[in-house]
């Protein structure tokens, strides 16, 4: 666990929806201290708010209750989709453009930043290529280039690997937590897979059927922490997964 400061304190955080049947708590009384550079997951029972909570952070919905805090105003947050919405008439170069172009800050630098990425994670012979001729994998890293391009400093990731075979989550989880690694940022990622949360995560916080509270916060201590493929291969990571697994208390 990261012991830097807080970038981002989650205070009293409760979020109601309303229906014909009246009203439904979604998220009940979440107070969560996430740090500069942590990786945290999100994991819970179908349908218990994991996606609400990013929703709200993304400040594409707003809280019924309670307190969103950065650490300054200057904090900016990128929100990485399950599906890489990439538009097919738009070369992989001009994809990447388009946060840039939406907060109108598209300039010089900014494209030199975004060819930069593009060029160091792998992606020089596609630039001018369009989306069809990317595998699934590749196509996901081409998002979450579009997602740094804006230089966010919290990453919001929604089932990023979700949508891909096993193979191609193994090689994309090592692939994506380098780049997010050496970019320096922090990360809250909405999975249902244990395995990757604790592979990828410094904590993971697991959350309780709806309403969600959290139900208990796993610090990840690895022997030899590496790249998430090799951390799947440690004894604690079995151990990890065994406790969350039976926090979940998941019924069939």
């Amino acid at each position: 666990m990261s012991t830097n400061y807080p970038i981002l304190k989650i205070k009293n955080l409760k979020k109601n929806y309303h229906d014909l049947d009246g009203e439904v708590k979604a998220i009940d009384n979440i107070t969560l201290d996430i740090n500069s550079k942590e990786w945290i997951s999100i994991v819970g029972p179908s349908g218990c708010g994991k996606t609400s909570l990013l929703s709200i952070l993304a400040n594409l919905e707003k809280p019924s209750n309670g307190n969103i805090i950065y650490q300054n105003d200057d904090i900016k947050v990128g929100y990485m989709l399950q599906k890489d919405a990439l538009f097919p008439w738009k070369t992989i170069y001009e994809n990447c453009l388009i946060g840039l172009e939406i907060n109108h800050s598209l300039n010089d630098n900014n494209k030199k930043r975004v060819l930069d990425l593009l060029n160091t994670y792998g992606l020089s012979d596609f630039i001018n290529k369009y989306p069809s001729s990317l595998s699934g994998g590749m196509r996901q890293r081409v998002a979450l280039i579009r997602t740094l391009a804006t230089n966010p400093d919290i990453l919001l990731l929604d089932e990023p690997f979700s949508a891909l075979d096993y193979q191609t989550r193994l090689i994309l989880a090592d692939d994506i937590y380098s780049i997010i690694k050496k970019e320096g940022k922090t990360v809250i990622l909405v999975t249902h897979d244990l395995a990757e949360a604790i592979s990828l995560s410094d904590r993971v916080v697991v959350l309780s059927k709806r309403p969600a509270v959290i139900k208990n916060i796993y610090d990840i201590k690895l022997t030899n922490k590496s790249t998430p493929s090799q951390n799947r291969k440690v004894k604690e990571f079995y151990d990890y997964y065994d406790k969350i697994w039976k926090d979940l208390d998941v019924h069939l």
